[in-house]
């Protein structure tokens, strides 16, 4: 193909598009990664003044399992409401976007929140110091986890076994009845 220098001959040229295109996604990626800092930075921020301030060295062992059962039902509520028929009105797909970020925040928030206690890795101010209870909150908040996760997911499980079974036995009885097969297989 011969290449006559006019606009319908593009092979092997970098064209003013072609470079604006790549700047608007680079941009996109800065934005985008200041703006995730930016929440990073002013939840940690948020969740550290307020504990401090806070409860979080007087807290009881029951204010502790309750965000480990937050998490956990979180994540079962976002796991049920991101699973589902994605062939739906703009309006329920909208609502189920939003349950699942509800659930995600409900899953994530009460983890960023026991981490945020924790002291900062290179920060030496008063600002990232070690705030005291955070550690037995820490282990109290994984083992309510792990409680309530454990018994929850074998249930769920044992849940989907059940119908695994009967929707085999309900195959197996309409077999047998010849009702069960194609209809490729009940002309011949």
């Amino acid at each position: 193909m011969e290449n006559r220098g006019d606009s319908t001959s593009v092979e092997g040229r970098f064209g003013v598009r072609d470079g604006l295109g790549i700047g608007g996604v680079i941009l996109c990626l800065i934005v985008g990664m200041d703006a995730i800092l930016l929440f990073v930075g002013l939840w940690k921020r948020i969740a550290r003044e307020t504990s401090r301030y806070g409860r979080l060295a007087r807290w009881t062992l029951d204010d502790r399992c309750i965000l480990g059962t937050i998490t956990v039902l979180g994540a079962v509520g976002g796991m049920r409401c991101a699973s589902g028929i994605v062939r739906r009105t703009l309006l329920v797909r909208g609502m189920r976007a939003a349950s699942v970020a509800v659930c995600c925040t409900a899953t994530f928030g009460p983890l960023f929140l026991m981490l945020s206690g924790l002291p900062g890795r290179n920060c030496h101010s008063a600002d990232c110091a070690y705030i005291p209870g955070t550690g037995s909150a820490l282990l109290a908040y994984v083992i309510s986890v792990g409680a309530v996760g454990w018994p929850l997911r074998r249930w769920s499980r044992a849940r989907a076994e059940k119908r695994t079974a009967q929707e085999r036995q309900r195959i197996r009885r309409l077999r047998k009845r010849g009702k069960g097969k194609s209809r490729a297989a009940q002309g011949r």
